[in-house]
């Protein structure tokens, strides 16, 4: 029942998407840099936290590392990886299985992905915003640095669209105004991620 809802609102909201948005580039390119953007950047670049309740972490990452292993076979790597990315998402305030979802969509979970209009990583980051922040040192196949910037960019856009998901995945995929990214993304939370706890 919920997911017949969260799929009628997908298409009322897609619908509207294509009829009132402006089409956009290629993933995460934008033609004018967004300051509030590369604030946030460089604030997130700066700071390290970690999980909040270890007790819920740990339930966390036994059930999707069993859901991952498919994807991830190497164990240390798998918990490591996902230990990361709960952190960024929690930091982010975002939900750590839309950021799989995310993941899994741009990169299909291989750390070293390149794009052909040169994305990088898990999260798929363009290499420009390194400098746009003042780190141009940075190494974008560095999963906590990947992560730590994608998170901080999909936050951004969901704000932005103050929480409209469609339009913020749509930002984030340089895709606004069509709507098979974000569906994509939300079919593959639906179908791979979703927690129920």
């Amino acid at each position: 029942m919920l997911m017949t809802a969260i799929r009628r609102w997908l298409t009322s909201a897609a619908l509207c998407t294509l009829l009132i948005a402006p089409q956009q580039g290629l993933a995460n390119a934008a033609p004018a840099i967004d300051p509030e953007l590369r604030q946030s950047l460089s604030e997130a670049a700066a700071s390290i936290d970690t999980f909040a309740d270890r007790f819920e972490a740990e339930v966390w990452l036994v059930d999707i590392s069993s859901r991952l292993k498919r994807y991830m076979p190497d164990d240390k790597k798998r918990l490591e990886f996902l230990r990361i990315l709960h952190q960024e998402a929690t930091r982010a305030g975002l939900s750590p299985e839309l950021v799989l979802s995310v993941v899994h969509v741009e990169s299909a979970f291989q750390r070293f992905a390149i794009s052909v209009v040169g994305a990088q990583g898990y999260m798929q980051i363009m290499p420009f915003w390194k400098n746009e922040i003042g780190r141009p040192d940075d190494n974008l196949m560095v999963t906590r640095t990947n992560l730590r910037y994608g998170c901080t960019i999909l936050k951004h856009y969901l704000d932005k669209e103050k929480g409209d998901w469609i339009r913020a995945l749509a930002r984030y995929n340089g895709s606004l105004g069509r709507t098979k990214y974000p569906e994509k993304v939300l079919l593959f939370w639906e179908k791979y991620w979703f927690v129920n706890h």
